[in-house]
């Protein structure tokens, strides 16, 4: 009888044991789980930031240089044309 509870015993504890195992698998695999997507989201957002700034140098370079050539072509034929009308005038 005494065997039977000894082995019953360990039996039980081998069990609790187990299941205190499995329990604590459970709970760092969560843990690594949420460590895992909180890196993620704020990776990605800091890579997000990263480009949209780098996309929106480079638009507000490129609009820049459009607008200011275009603007340069504007006051090249308004100065042309203020040098035609001078020269109607004095002539």
């Amino acid at each position: 009888m005494k065997e039977n509870a000894v082995i019953t015993i360990i039996s039980i504890t081998i069990i609790v044991l187990n299941m205190m195992m499995i329990i604590v698998l459970d709970i760092k695999n969560a843990i690594m789980m949420a460590t895992m997507a909180e890196v993620t989201t704020v990776t990605m957002a800091e890579v997000t930031a990263v480009v949209m700034a780098e996309i929106m140098a480079a638009t507000m370079a490129e609009v820049t240089a459009v607008t200011m050539a275009e603007v340069t072509v504007v006051v090249k034929d308004v100065a042309a044309v203020g040098a035609g009308c001078f020269n109607l005038i004095n002539n």
